[in-house]
């Protein structure tokens, strides 16, 4: 089965342009992830930082402390 590849590309015109980088190990045709901080490959694990992104703020945090029971 294969996979859908929406949003990976965009129609500009008469041509079709790339939204997400490819990996530099396994080329062309293999698209990194976009995480909130990173990129990522699923096929081989590389993954580069995004620069001076701040992670995101708001939502609720867990209270540390032991797990009820």
């Amino acid at each position: 089965m294969a996979k859908a590849r929406v949003g990976l590309y965009e129609v500009k015109g008469d041509s079709l342009v790339r939204t997400h980088r490819s990996c530099p190990k396994c080329g062309p045709g293999t698209f990194l992830a976009e995480h909130g901080n990173r990129r990522a490959c699923g096929h081989c694990g590389y993954s580069e930082s995004k620069g001076n992104v701040a992670p995101p703020t708001g939502g609720a945090s867990r209270p540390k402390g032991p797990k009820p029971a």
